[in-house]
């Protein structure tokens, strides 16, 4: 599928890692790196978007594409309201920086499944019976509106969002579970391994 681009969010406060968690090694490689090359090959184009711009730049390739976060703190789903104003192609794959555990194989599935995804749906998302896991899910462009929409009446979590919008939920295997391990904490790291 061509029409799909990468946007990996680098712009939190990393406050429970206490450092900056985009450049934790995991197996010795920073964890935002690991995700910037799983989604490069999966993707046409891959986007960081983060306050910080130069902070990466000595562990990405020099033809990475930045996106400069115009307000930080205000969230993941902000996060992908400002990429979405600044990316065009018609799905966007959105990532957190924190997914050391990220496999090509199981995305690239899900990337090749959007071609059946009726047009209503505007995401689509793993889910479990309780939770949806939307810093690995995909988000239609024209689903902009919406974003724009539930953030001008205060609105800043995705749960409310897809309560809002048409989502389709990706099954979570135990192999999907365990590729979502997040890396919010020391602890979290230390599990992945």
């Amino acid at each position: 599928m061509k029409n799909i681009s990468a946007l990996i969010l680098a712009g939190g406060k990393s406050s429970r890692m206490g450092r900056d968690k985009a450049l934790v090694c995991y197996q010795g490689k920073p964890m935002l790196k690991r995700v910037y090359e799983v989604a490069q090959e999966c993707t046409q184009e891959v986007y960081i978007l983060t306050p910080w711009c130069d902070r990466y730049k000595h562990i990405l390739p020099s033809d990475c594409n930045y996106l400069t976060e115009s307000q930080s703190g205000n969230g993941p789903l902000y996060g992908l309201y400002q990429g979405l104003k600044q990316i065009s192609t018609q799905w966007i794959l959105l990532l957190a920086c924190d997914l050391p555990l990220l496999k090509t194989k199981i995305i690239q599935k899900w990337i090749n499944d959007l071609e059946q995804v009726h047009e209503e749906i505007l995401a689509v998302v793993p889910h479990n019976s309780v939770n949806w896991e939307p810093m690995c899910g995909f988000y239609r462009h024209h689903i902009l509106p919406e974003l724009q929409s539930l953030i001008q009446t205060g609105g800043h979590s995705f749960q409310e969002c897809f309560s809002d919008i048409k989502v389709q939920a990706l099954s979570i295997t135990p192999e999907v579970k365990l590729m979502l391990h997040n890396c919010n904490t020391p602890e979290d790291l230390n599990k992945a391994f």
